[in-house]
């Protein structure tokens, strides 16, 4: 499983990047608004990030019908080679997904809630799919249960997308360590996770306690 990085944050990223650790980058309004984003200075901070990544980064279009959707994701993708553009599952974004497979524009299908909804996606022609799981977990469901239905299901066929790439699945809104694990258990390709995750699921407290321990222990080394 390929980890991407949910963030706008540009240290986050460059963390990250040196671990070695990240094989792309999702954003969307809401993470561009929350490190205080400028419209004016949207697409130059998108081409940063894509600067720091070797690996697709999405950049979310905000817009509602098929043509608008299209002509800003023709803009996005100006901005950089490795941009994929994040589209909402609706049916103009399934329009609008299906128009740019024609012009070899990777979408990454984003609000996914079911596997109807991720097989349409996918039929389209997204390059990839971001079923959510948090958000199921908001309103007392099971997400991990929904994630499993929409990987099994994207499995039992092939959907080719742009350059004959089979789409792949983005295990999207994961808010713990075990949504990590689990997601990469039932075969989800990426897990897309905020900084503060990445850096739990490196954490564990045996390994901070053996490596306390082993400290200890050099140090009687050291005064014998």
């Amino acid at each position: 499983m390929k980890f991407f990085l949910d963030t706008a944050d540009l240290d986050e990223i460059k963390e990250a990047a040196s671990w070695g650790a990240i094989s792309g980058v999702t954003t969307n309004p809401s993470l561009y608004a929350k490190i205080g984003g400028k419209l004016s200075n949207f697409e130059e901070h998108i081409g940063k990030i894509c600067e720091l990544v070797d690996g697709p980064v999405s950049a979310e279009t905000i817009k509602m019908t098929k043509d608008e959707i299209v002509e800003d994701a023709r803009r996005l993708s100006r901005i950089a080679p490795n941009v994929v553009v994040k589209i909402p599952t609706m049916v103009e974004g399934l329009a609008a997904t299906h128009q740019l497979l024609q012009e070899g524009i990777p979408v990454n299908m984003t609000l996914c809630f079911s596997v109807t909804q991720a097989i349409l996606a996918a039929r389209s022609g997204a390059r990839y799919i971001s079923p959510f799981v948090g958000r199921f977990d908001d309103i007392s469901e099971n997400g991990l249960n929904q994630l499993e239905d929409v990987v099994a299901a994207i499995q039992n066929y092939s959907f080719p997308s742009v350059n004959g790439e089979e789409v792949e699945i983005i295990a999207a809104s994961l808010r713990s360590p075990n949504h990590v694990a689990q997601a990469a258990l039932m075969g989800a390709d990426i897990a897309t996770v905020p900084f503060n995750v990445l850096k739990q699921c490196v954490q564990h407290p045996l390994t901070d306690r053996g490596l306390e321990r082993f400290l200890e222990d050099w140090k009687k080394v050291e005064q014998a």
